[in-house]
């Protein structure tokens, strides 16, 4: 099974004027969530590990859990509020996020919440403010610190400088992950945030030598390119009329997953022995999903028969 950690929140996008004020349409979100929710359509069977409050919102996220077939056992329900996400969109659909969050169920995560996940878990999958905010940060780094060497690590920084504006403390988690993690997935838009000027293979380089197996950044509308054991790969983008982006890179990290899942090849010791066309197909998979998303309003997951 799958494992996916951090936040599970409202993203709220404006929906037109009224005659008091504004209608505003919550839509449930945040990016792990999303992963999970993208490896539920895909036919994975995963869990949810996060904070959930216990009120009425909380309450939605939960059947939204269940209706999806996402499994609930690792989820813990705190007297906490549940974040909101205010998403506005650019003219080309890009999302900016304002986070209203201090104190919420996803970000006050007890450390020990950690000791629920089973070691026989699969796979698991981090990312996003979740690990750079406590206390919640401290029990997903004793998790993967605990799981690492007996199961695949993913990691996708997703920055949010709204949550965390110190970028040290981004830039000081990938370090810390790269010596724990087996697959990396970055967009350009958080490397250029982080890293302005440093070349994306200098970068890989980097990160691979400390441990991770495959490097993958997201160039959003020109694609993807992969750093790997057989060298870089570039993957092509797959045409589609954008409705806006949010979602698309947690598809595209859903997918991927899933297509190494099925191909039988996740495991710690088969990513990096796997070949350049493998992976080829892997992305190329996750390409898709992820078109599939861009044309949707919100974070709308492509499920298995959408892909052939």
């Amino acid at each position: 099974m799958f494992v996916v950690c951090g936040e599970a929140l409202f993203d709220v996008f404006a929906a037109g004027d009224t005659p008091a004020g504004m209608a505003l349409d919550g839509r449930i979100g945040g990016s792990p969530f999303n992963v999970a929710l993208g490896l539920a359509r895909l036919d994975q069977p995963v869990a949810f590990f996060g904070g959930i409050s216990q009120g009425f919102l909380g309450a939605r996220l939960m059947q939204a859990l269940q209706d999806e077939g996402i499994a609930t056992q690792l989820v813990q329900r705190l007297d906490a509020p549940t974040t909101l996400s205010l998403v506005g969109l650019d003219a080309r659909g890009v999302p900016s996020y304002s986070f209203y969050g201090e104190g919420c169920a996803d970000r006050v995560l007890p450390l020990a919440a950690a000791d629920a996940v089973p070691d026989t878990t699969r796979a698991i999958h981090f990312g996003s403010y979740a690990m750079v905010v406590e206390p919640v940060a401290s029990a997903q780094r004793a998790l993967a610190e605990r799981l690492h060497r007996r199961c695949v690590v993913a990691y996708d920084p997703n920055v949010r400088t709204n949550v965390e504006p110190e970028l040290g403390r981004w830039r000081e988690t990938i370090d810390w992950m790269a010596a724990r993690t087996h697959l990396l997935k970055v967009s350009d838009e958080d490397l250029a945030l982080l890293y302005p000027g440093v070349p994306h293979a200098e970068l890989a380089a980097r990160w691979r030598a400390a441990g991770v197996a495959a490097v993958v950044v997201t160039l959003g509308g020109e694609g993807a390119r992969a750093y790997l054991n057989d060298g870089e790969l570039a993957i092509a983008p797959v045409p589609t009329t954008v409705v806006d982006t949010v979602g698309a890179g947690d598809t595209f990290q859903a997918a991927m997953l899933t297509a190494l899942a099925e191909r039988e090849a996740l495991s710690p010791e088969a990513l990096p022995q796997l070949p350049g066309e493998f992976w080829a197909e892997v992305l190329g998979f996750a390409a898709r999903a992820a078109a599939i998303t861009c044309g949707r309003r919100g974070a709308d997951l492509p499920r298995r028969a959408e892909l052939g």
